[in-house]
């Protein structure tokens, strides 16, 4: 995705690439921890994205969001019904303030993106 952002004008050190973003709790932990990003916009289908607003106002981001329904997908009603099972899940680790299964040292996103690329990303 970085390569295609990068392709349609974007610079490359203007995005940074989280490898261990696992789920959308631990992609949004790390980005006020790791990143150290205070605001950020969710983009998103519209039934996921009520649960990443509020992963976010739960870990103290301020977070404005953004809904990417361009088309409908083939499996909708499973990715639904599953939603409804991570919306518990977590609220759980919401509550509790859950680390993610990797940390990792700063890197703050007012620097260079850059450090995070892959191998194959063209700058």
């Amino acid at each position: 995705m970085k390569q295609v952002a990068i392709d349609n004008g974007i610079p490359s050190a203007d995005i940074f690439m989280d490898h261990a973003g696992f789920s959308t709790y631990d992609s949004i932990y790390r980005a006020k921890e790791i990143f150290q990003a205070q605001k950020v916009i969710i983009v998103t289908q519209k039934y996921h994205l009520y649960r990443a607003l509020y992963i976010a106002n739960q870990l103290g981001l301020k977070a404005y969001g953004v809904a990417a329904d361009t088309r409908s997908y083939a499996g909708q009603s499973y990715r639904e019904l599953r939603e409804i099972l991570a919306r518990d899940k977590d609220f759980v680790k919401s509550i509790f303030k859950v680390k993610p299964t990797y940390l990792g040292e700063a890197i703050p996103v007012s620097g260079n993106g850059d450090v995070t690329n892959d191998k194959d990303i063209v700058n």
